[in-house]
């Protein structure tokens, strides 16, 4: 409904001409009415005194028509901020943001400030991985079965209820680590609900993909910013009033989302019930499926250097502040790459850029093979960063292939695979540093990052061929 709203002026400019339409019409009667004057010669004098008044306006009605006076349409990721109920969705995105990054850094301060162990302060990260898997396979029908703003609205209810319970001073590690578990049961359904109903919002084109882009370059923005704003608020408030704040952004959002947002119908007819199984089912298409692994598969290498970016730091014997600049680069180049996306390129563009981009994503690993100084790893990894930049022709393809009233389903279950599979990623990086130097590690992943990244290009290939056959044999 907003959406209409913002076009509302395009369509404005047309009622005022409304008046035209009759004119076109009568323009042929009125020229033989001009022309009922022709006994006398007056013809060619009426014409320049007095006629060429009417004659004049009568083209210029045409120009008024036309709506250049109110100026150009908003192109590019101006126009997704052009639909109001996007800027709501945008805000409470922000409102969440903060909220789980400074749950999270607060949450691991308190584990460790109440058992001194390295262990279970770590675990409060690994916690936030582990559970999508649950929320994202058996919980995944909500998006289609339930209305999406009821989804959005009680899963920021559900977080923000957890965290208050983290911030009663009596609450055990136990309970701590088990509502940190809540929150990330119910992550990948708000996520994935979230991602259908911005096809809703903004629809399956272009602006879809842009509104996509902004969400995940604010995402990218909070590895950068948030831990830095919630390090300095640990200054100020302890832990648990870190939490408390934390409560009030997932408040802000489950507000913004609910008054902002129009309500809408649940996807699936008549709200049917269905199990895991429909849930796997998405992927028995197989074009689905393969658009699926393009997601899942490049995070589970990208996050190896990242994972590894301290025992890298130690090897090559930099700084501790150093290892800033190594955590910050991926980051960086991942904003870099879709703000260029998004702003610079066409959707044309973006789609024929998908296949280079992600078999690039994981050369620059390569470098690490000779060791790299801090100043050439940030590079590589900078422009790793860059390449993410594919997920924009990506999202049109998979908003295209994926059935409407399976969008909210389809959607949960690629943001839960996308976050297990960086869990796996992290994992197995500190698995394989076990056994083989770091930057053998990094430089491996590159090489085989790469070739598992070409045999899912091969495969999505064959799916378009094969769509191009179906629609072949359907119009002859």
């Amino acid at each position: 409904m907003p959406t209409n709203d913002t076009r509302a002026p395009q369509a404005a400019p047309l009622p005022t001409p409304a008046s035209p339409p009759e004119p076109p019409a009568p323009e042929p009667a009125l020229e033989p009415s001009p022309a009922k004057p022709s006994p006398a010669a007056p013809v060619p004098a009426k014409p320049s005194p007095a006629k060429p008044s009417p004659a004049t306006p009568v083209p210029a009605k045409p120009s008024p028509a036309v709506p250049a006076p109110a100026g150009p349409a908003p192109t590019g990721y101006r126009a997704v901020f052009a639909v109001r109920e996007f800027r709501f969705v945008f805000a409470a995105h922000l409102c969440s943001l903060l909220g789980i990054v400074v749950s999270e850094l607060a949450l691991t301060v308190l584990v460790y400030d109440l058992t001194r162990s390295p262990l279970l302060s770590s675990l409060t990260f690994a916690l936030g991985f582990l559970p999508y898997v649950f929320g994202g396979t058996v919980l995944a029908g909500l998006a289609d079965r339930v209305p999406p703003r009821r989804v959005l609205v009680v899963c920021d209810l559900i977080c923000a209820g957890c965290v208050a319970v983290m911030a009663v001073p009596l609450t055990p590690v136990a309970a701590l680590l088990a509502l940190r578990c809540a929150i990330a049961v119910v992550s990948p359904v708000f996520q994935g609900t979230r991602m259908a109903t911005l096809a809703d919002i903004l629809g399956e084109g272009d602006l879809f993909v842009l509104g996509r882009s902004l969400l995940r370059i604010v995402s990218q923005s909070a590895l950068l910013a948030g831990f830095a704003v919630g390090g300095v608020l640990l200054t100020v408030v302890p832990p648990r009033g870190a939490l408390v704040v934390t409560t009030v952004t997932f408040l802000v959002s489950a507000l913004l989302l609910r008054l902002g947002t129009v309500r809408r119908p649940a996807r699936a007819a008549g709200g049917k019930r269905e199990g895991l199984r429909a849930t796997w089912g998405v992927l028995r298409d197989r074009r689905v499926r393969a658009l699926m692994l393009m997601f899942w598969v490049p995070p589970l290498f990208a996050v190896v250097p990242e994972a590894l970016a301290a025992p890298y730091a130690d090897e090559i014997g930099v700084s501790t502040a150093a290892l800033g600049l190594l955590m910050c680069a991926l980051p960086v180049g991942t904003i870099a790459g879709e703000l260029l996306a998004g702003s610079v390129l066409g959707p044309a563009v973006r789609s024929r850029i998908v296949v280079p981009l992600a078999v690039a994503g994981t050369l620059p690993f390569l470098l690490y093979a000779f060791t790299p100084g801090l100043a050439l790893a940030a590079v590589a990894l900078v422009l790793a960063g860059a390449t993410a930049a594919y997920t924009l022709g990506l999202d049109a393809w998979f908003v295209a292939a994926v059935p409407e009233e399976r969008r909210g389903r389809a959607m949960t279950l690629m943001s839960a695979g996308m976050m297990t599979a960086q869990g796996i990623g992290m994992a197995a990086a500190g698995l394989a540093a076990e056994f083989a130097a770091v930057h053998t590690v990094v430089a491996g992943t590159g090489i085989l990052g790469t070739l598992v990244v070409i045999v899912l290009v091969l495969e999505l290939r064959a799916t378009e061929r094969r769509d191009a056959a179906d629609r072949h044999m359907t119009s002859g």
